[in-house]
């Protein structure tokens, strides 16, 4: 959680998470047992980046997505999950 702001976003798809007790949850019942492969880094900027990734949740075959993270100081402020 500590690479969130306090008030840090999560955009999954349509869903939105704010904050680290929604974020750790969500974490929880999604993301921890899956696989993360960065394929490439899409766009670079001052203020973050967007990575073209392979997500695989346990048990899946996964997907392809653009994960774009927005930062502020050096924390991270908007997490956007896309598919791509």
């Amino acid at each position: 959680m500590n690479a969130f702001h306090t008030d840090g976003r999560i955009v999954d798809v349509s869903r939105t998470i704010t904050g680290h007790d929604a974020i750790r949850a969500w974490a929880r019942n999604e993301v921890i047992g899956g696989t993360l492969q960065v394929l490439e880094i899409v766009e670079r900027r001052p203020n973050g980046q967007k990575l073209l990734v392979r997500w695989a949740p346990a048990g899946s075959e996964g997907w392809r997505a653009h994960y774009d993270f927005t930062v502020r100081g050096d924390r991270i402020s908007v997490a956007e999950l896309q598919y791509a």
